[in-house]
Formats: C-alpha cells, sequence, structure tokens
C-alpha cells in the first residue's frame, strides 16, 4: 500500500506542476492580448497607439492606398486612422509635437 501511496503522490505532483505552468502560460498570455504599440489593425479599423507614460505627443507618418500620404501629431494612447482596407501602414517618424 505504501508503494501505492508514493506513486499517486509523484503523480499529484506531476499534476501541480503541470497546473502551475498552465497558470503561468495563461497570465503571460494576457498581456499580449492588449492593443500593441504602433500600428496594428483589426478586420476592418486600423490603429496606431502610442504608448508612452511621459506624456509625449509623436509625429507619425500614416500610409494610405491609392492617395497622399500624411503625417499626423498624436498623443498617449489609441488612435483611430481609418478603415483598414484604406489605411496601409503608420510609423514613428522620430519627431515629438
Amino acid at each position: 500500500m505504501r508503494g501505492r501511496r508514493s506513486v499517486l503522490g509523484t503523480i499529484g505532483s506531476v499534476a501541480l506542476v503541470l497546473a502551475s505552468l498552465g497558470a503561468v502560460t495563461a497570465a503571460t498570455a494576457g498581456p499580449a492580448a492588449a492593443d500593441p504599440c504602433g500600428f496594428y489593425e483589426t478586420s476592418s479599423d486600423a490603429f496606431y497607439n502610442h504608448c508612452t507614460s511621459d506624456g509625449s505627443r509623436v509625429v507619425i507618418k500614416v500610409e494610405v492606398a491609392l492617395a497622399p500620404d500624411y503625417e499626423r501629431c498624436v498623443g498617449p494612447g489609441m488612435v483611430w486612422l481609418g478603415s483598414a482596407s484604406k489605411i496601409q501602414g503608420a510609423y514613428y517618424t522620430g519627431r515629438t509635437c
């Protein structure tokens, strides 16, 4: 009986370790699901998320399909740029505004 308890105890310990690894994976997957920094698209919309803790405003260049590209000053947080079918990308120009 003692050998059986030892095996069951070992199986329980392994299950606990695997469960805790799953919890760590789930915890680290959460922030990745948040809005990414910089340019990103959903199935219908294009956004630029200026991630900063200093309150800075930066100039981004917005690349537009079949129209002139333009620059825009954006503050911290997410900015809607337009339809994903019209906006091809956006990037930080290296300047503040």
